[in-house]
């Protein structure tokens, strides 16, 4: 079992995620959770612009007048890769509203040519689409998402989310104002690298029923294919290229960047 099979980075003792774990999941991000970091980022940053893009694209399709705001949930957020991720598509989107102009994404530095992989740009978003609410969680590395994205992180764990726990809204990056009382349906909640980690079926069952009722969309990513999501925990499989449910034993393409796996679903109960 492994978060990741991390290489080492700040905060990490050994290059083997498995060494690590030796001495307990929990005692050792106790220890590492002011400064973990994830070395995946790069993956995980194409994935959620890959999900977003086609995610936005589809949800502007059907509502084309939707002008409220984005809620997604960082659910054991680490030290904040999908949420840096998630801001930076939304602001690059944002900008290139109106504009010609497209930011050149996953740039090379000069004098390695060609070019290893192809940008991934995101969509246009227009000014009427209000700032982003972004809620965060993790039981161990909330200083660490605090230091490196300046936002605000609960402690919930796993356990507290499934008896029905959410973290308040957390500030607006920029305009810095709290709002009193949470959004009573997330558009998204992404998990990263963690969800695995739940082993015991009937704890990720409850914890996948309560969340049905709370979010929109799911999004899992991970190095492999766990945790196995079972019909009536709440959830539908999600084919991204057809937009269109499936089974959850059927085997549809799935977002894949450096090795990291994008899986979607869809609540049964909102």
């Amino acid at each position: 079992m492994s978060r990741g099979d991390r290489v080492a980075v700040s905060g990490n003792f050994s290059h083997s995620m498995r060494e690590n774990y030796q001495q307990g999941v929990s005692e050792y991000y106790t220890k590492v959770g002011s400064t973990y970091r994830n070395p995946h980022f790069p993956g995980i940053r194409r994935c959620i612009f890959q999900w977003l893009n086609k995610w936005w694209a589809m949800e502007s399709a059907s509502d084309p007048n939707r002008r409220d705001r984005i809620v997604m949930f960082d659910m054991a957020c680490g030290s904040g890769e999908a949420t840096i991720a998630f801001q930076e598509w939304w602001q690059l989107g944002r900008r290139l509203f109106g504009s010609r102009i497209e930011p050149l994404l996953d740039q090379q530095p000069l004098g390695r040519l060609p070019q290893q992989k192809p940008q991934i740009i995101p969509v246009p978003i227009g000014p009427d689409l209000g700032l982003p609410k972004i809620l965060a969680a993790d039981p161990f590395t909330s200083a660490a998402y605090r230091d490196r994205v300046h936002l605000s992180c609960s402690a919930l764990s796993f356990k507290d989310i499934a008896e029905g726990a959410l973290p308040p809204p957390s500030t607006d990056e920029l305009t810095h104002e709290t709002s009193p009382e949470p959004y009573p349906v997330i558009d998204i909640i992404i998990c990263s690298f963690a969800l695995h980690l739940v082993e015991n079926p009937s704890e990720l069952f409850s914890l996948l029923w309560e969340l049905s009722s709370k979010a929109r969309w799911l999004v899992i990513l991970a190095p492999h294919k766990k945790p196995e999501i079972k019909d009536g925990w709440g959830w539908n499989k999600w084919n991204v290229n057809a937009w269109e449910s499936c089974r959850m034993v059927d085997n549809v393409p799935e977002i894949l960047n450096d090795r990291v796996h994008c899986r979607v679903y869809r609540s049964l109960n909102i």
